[in-house]
Parts: C-alpha cells; structure tokens; sequence
C-alpha cells in the first residue's frame, strides 16, 4: 500500500513537471496569398491576403502544435469573354474561414522550422456569376520558417485543396474512367509574418 502511495505520488509530480514544460501562447497572423485554381487554360495567379489569429502549443524546444483561424481570400485571375470574341482578366473571389492546425519542428532547437497540417475551409463569400462553387475545401499546408526570441516569425507555406471546387464534375469520363486532370483545386502560396504573445 505504501509503495503504492509512493509511485502514485511520483506519478503525479511527473504529470505536473510534464505540464509546466508546456507553454501556450496566443497571436496574430497575416501576409499575402499568391492563388490559383488548377487546370484552367489560361488563368493567371491573383495576390490577396490572408489575417487571423493563432494559438502556438509548444511542448518542447522541438516541437509544437499550433491551432489557427483565419480570414483567407483566394481564387484565381481568370479570362472573361465578350461576343466579339475578346477578353479581360478578371478576379475571381473564394473567401474563406479557414480553420486548421499546423505541427511545427524546429531544427535542433533553434528558430528556423519546418511545418505541415490540414486546414478545414468553409467558402464565406465569392463573385462566380455561371457557376456555384462548393462550399467548403480541405487542404493540406506545408511549409518553412523563422522564429526571432521576441515572438515574431516569418513564414512561406503551400497550401494544396484536395476538393473539385465544382463538386467533382468532371472527375469520371463516359466509361467511368479516371479523369483526374480536369479536377479543378484551390492552389495557394502564402507568405507572411506572425507574432505571439508572451503569457
């Protein structure tokens, strides 16, 4: 019973040591999105922005998880046609809340870190007058960084949608075949910055 009280008690200290070492921090995030949508002739990529908010979990000087909400505008540049046959780009707007999580690695505890998660967006508003895109998309972001010791990071990411923003139209031919180059995808590159509070 003694020993029993013992290791019980040696337990407990150990969980709280674990917890202390955990440190959660909110913060702010934002920068720029280079957007695209994949396999369609002759569109262009649109610049826009991005902006939310962050929780970093950090469990160790290696690696930490990070919860994120954001306000992210994409699309694509994309030709619109007149009867006489001539064009004009136009912007082409997906806005979405886009909820994710992203895990982070620093290499060998310093700033400089490597990233990857999924993102859950949900399609808050577009401009498409023929079509209706779908209302939600989910991606996979990767991406690399740095953190400075005061909180502030920079950042590069990836960010690949993994849903036919036309609800898989087109994704089978006439003989139920595979037909996934005609797949049209949210493709977005983003760079920005980032600053975490210290609690």
């Amino acid at each position: 019973m003694k020993k029993s009280i013992i290791h019980a008690f040696v337990l407990f200290i150990g969980l709280i040591a674990a917890q202390a070492q955990v440190k959660v921090s909110p913060g702010v995030r934002g920068g720029l999105n280079f957007s695209t949508l994949t396999n369609i002739e002759d569109n262009n990529t649109k610049t826009d922005f991005y902006l939310g908010g962050l929780v970093n979990i950090k469990f160790n000087k290696y690696f930490s998880l990070q919860p994120e909400l954001t306000y992210s505008r994409q699309g694509d540049k994309g030709r619109e046609y007149f009867d006489n046959g001539n064009y004009r780009y136009v912007n082409y707007e997906l806005n979405y809340i886009t909820v994710g999580a992203v895990a982070k690695f620093n290499f060998n505890g310093s700033g400089f870190h490597i990233l990857a998660g999924p993102s859950l967006d949900f399609k808050i508003d577009d401009n498409y007058i023929n079509s209706n895109p779908e209302d939600f998309d989910l991606a996979i972001v990767g991406g690399v960084g740095y953190s400075l010791p005061n909180g502030l990071t920079f950042e590069a990411r990836i960010k690949q949608g993994l849903i036919d923003i036309y609800g898989y139209d087109g994704i089978y031919d006439d003989n139920n075949n595979g037909n996934y180059d005609e797949v049209i995808l949210n493709q977005v590159f983003q760079i920005g910055i980032s600053y975490t509070f210290k609690m």
